[in-house]
């Protein structure tokens, strides 16, 4: 961009186009909602048939294309507004420097070389001190540098001062103030060019083909306008949206946001909305709502077994999101990142009296399995909630906004990285601020908030329950299936002993996992290398068992080859700290299901503490404890 350019430019015009565009995108929204519950509505209440059918379908495809048409705008409105935001800094410096010229009296080249007079006195010949031109420097190195590398076959400048190591101006009170605004110029211009270029590289993607017919391939096209746009207003994203801040703060400004602003954000970056700690539920499922066949279509195209695996996680809450559900469905998060992200609540927890956020554990990613048994897992709990207390509402929701290890309880023995807390550690604050986030944005009251943790999620609960005051809001923590918390003691997680709530089946291997020391005593002793030794534990009946693991020797535990009561350590110690259903941890155990033992039913045992069709009992304890009614509970004596 060159100084005329920039110099006539007027950002407000862009805001002007802008606004247009959302008033088109507005009434696309308001077409396609007026489509899908009005018209279709009333034509399904009164037609049957072919032709019917024949017109539904069209009508669909006309509500696609208006909800194609609220995206695009939507995103061009977006666009020029961050395009209007950010160039009005760089064109009010520009201004300011010309202004500063102008009162100097010093002329300035379209290329914004300033000229400078004579003046000063050289004190070797007794004259003025020469005049020239200053030629700014905007402070990279590239060839586009004037200074640096000279100013073309139009330039003025003449590096000979600057080679000879001579400064002919030395002494000229006025050359230091033309240098000052010649690079104050260059500044400006090389900020309003980076600016211009990002933006209109993505508005340049915001095109339609000819014959618009909406399909996979179009809603692939959105989902790389929705990343060019975002890409281009990275400066102002980062300027305007409170990124870094904490929750509350977003809560905030979000609030100080007019509707229209609010708007903007929503379609222009629904992937930060969405996910964004602090957003009201509300707001974030729209978003992630809009989204979501974003990402699907990104990924249809992709073979890759990661990309094939997510992608079946996608659809699989596509499907339940078209559906009707009790309680009904938000989606509060959604990302590909990592092993894939999905937040998924049974009820709205910006208004639910009752509140839990579940964060799973082993092998849990985002997949078919996720959308089916570990949504599951969070609806059972709901409607668990719903009849302990039939008169308060209950918000129950699956965290996976963390990469769980990905290792299954029956594969443990190949796969080690269920050994390190690494996994956990990245986990807990994000785990943190998301409830934060939750404390935030909810309206009605002080919510009873419970934290659950199951397998290695108990231990991302744990080590979040121990950062500095704790989980947000948390009343109650529950933890089943646990591997340990990383903590000694219930009171190191902040709610108080009595608050925090332990299911451990009798033979779940999880929460038998051995301590370091009886690991490193097992290694040699270790029945077979993995499956068979643990098995073969079982069946001798050992009091602790260990068994190599995998391929690489490496011991993980377990309960199989290991008896000796002379080799035992402290068995309230397991792998992760102290075995929360153990006496000494101080939690309340609840009764559960022993469950079935490795020969019956493999690691089931692991696997059934939500699932009132195979342990009533637990479920039943948990749903109490989430409702508040702790004191309902079927206890169990601790280990």
């Amino acid at each position: 961009m060159d100084l005329k350019t920039l110099k006539t430019l007027k950002p407000a015009e862009y805001a002007e186009a802008a606004d247009g565009y959302r008033a088109v995108s507005d009434a696309a929204d308001a077409a396609a909602e007026r489509i899908g519950k009005q018209i279709t509505t009333a034509m399904d209440a009164a037609n049957e048939g072919k032709a019917a059918d024949a017109a539904q379908k069209q009508l669909k495809k006309l509500a696609e294309n208006f909800h194609y048409t609220q995206l695009e705008c939507g995103l061009a409105s977006g666009s020029l507004n961050g395009f209007s935001a950010e160039i009005a800094s760089p064109r009010r410096r520009l201004i300011e420097a010309l202004d500063d010229a102008a009162a100097l009296g010093y002329p300035v080249s379209p290329a914004g070389d300033v000229t400078f007079p004579a003046g000063g006195e050289n004190k070797a010949t007794g004259g003025e001190v020469p005049g020239g031109t200053a030629v700014g420097n905007n402070g990279m190195l590239s060839p586009n540098n004037r200074a640096l590398y000279g100013p073309g076959p139009n330039g003025l400048y003449s590096p000979d001062a600057r080679t000879s190591g001579i400064d002919i101006h030395h002494g000229n009170p006025h050359h230091a103030k033309a240098q000052d605004i010649a690079d104050r110029i260059a500044h400006a211009l090389r900020e309003a060019t980076e600016i211009d270029e990002r933006y209109s590289e993505g508005l340049g993607k915001l095109k339609a083909a000819p014959g618009l017919s909406v399909n996979t391939k179009t809603w692939a096209d959105v989902a790389s306008d929705v990343g060019a746009v975002s890409n281009a207003a990275r400066e102002y994203l980062r300027d305007t949206v409170p990124l870094d801040k904490s929750p509350a703060d977003r809560k905030e400004w979000w609030d100080s946001l007019s509707d229209e602003q609010r708007e903007e954000y929503r379609i222009a970056f629904p992937e930060i909305i969405g996910n964004l700690d602090g957003i009201p539920a509300l707001v974030r499922d729209e978003a992630n709502r809009e989204n979501l066949p974003l990402l699907i279509a990104s990924l249809e195209g992709r073979h890759d077994e990661p990309s094939q695996t997510k992608l079946g996680g996608l659809q699989g809450i596509q499907e339940k999101l078209a559906k009707p559900s009790v309680p009904p469905m938000y989606l509060l998060g959604l990302g590909l990142e990592g092993n894939g992200r999905a937040i998924v609540s049974y009820g709205n927890p910006d208004t639910a009296k009752n509140v839990s956020a579940y964060v799973p554990g082993l092998g849990t990613k985002l997949d078919k399995g996720f959308a089916g048994d570990t949504m599951k897992r969070a609806q059972d709990t709901a409607l668990g909630a719903a009849e302990a207390d039939p008169h308060s509402s209950t918000a129950s929701i699956v965290w996976l906004g963390y990469d769980a290890p990905q290792t299954s309880v029956d594969d443990l023995a190949a796969n080690t990285d269920v050994m390190f807390r690494d996994n956990a550690e990245a986990g807990a604050p994000a785990y943190n601020n998301f409830m934060a986030g939750i404390s935030a944005t909810h309206t009605n009251g002080d919510p009873h908030i419970t934290a659950i943790g199951h397998s290695y999620g108990s231990l991302t609960v744990g080590l979040a329950a121990q950062e500095k005051g704790g989980v947000p809001g948390a009343d109650d923590i529950i933890l089943v299936g646990s591997p340990g918390t990383g903590a000694q003691h219930a009171d190191e997680l902040n709610v108080g002993n009595q608050h925090v709530f332990v299911g451990a089946a009798d033979n779940d291997i999880v929460t038998k996992l051995p301590n370091h020391e009886e690991a490193s005593g097992m290694a040699a002793g270790a029945v077979g290398g993995g499956s068979a030794g643990l098995v073969l534990g079982l069946g001798i009946g050992g009091p602790v068992g260990g068994f190599v693991g995998g391929t690489a020797g490496t011991l993980i535990g377990g309960i199989a080859g290991y008896s000796s009561q002379d080799q035992q350590t402290d068995p309230s110690q397991i792998w992760f700290g102290t075995d929360p259903a153990n006496k000494q941890f101080g939690a309340t155990r609840f009764l559960v299901s022993d469950g079935p033992t490795l020969t019956e039913g493999g690691t089931a045992a692991h696997s059934q503490y939500f699932t009132p069709t195979k342990d009533q009992m637990s479920a039943d304890n948990i749903a109490k404890i989430v409702a508040g009614k702790s004191d309902e509970i079927v206890l169990e004596r601790p280990r």
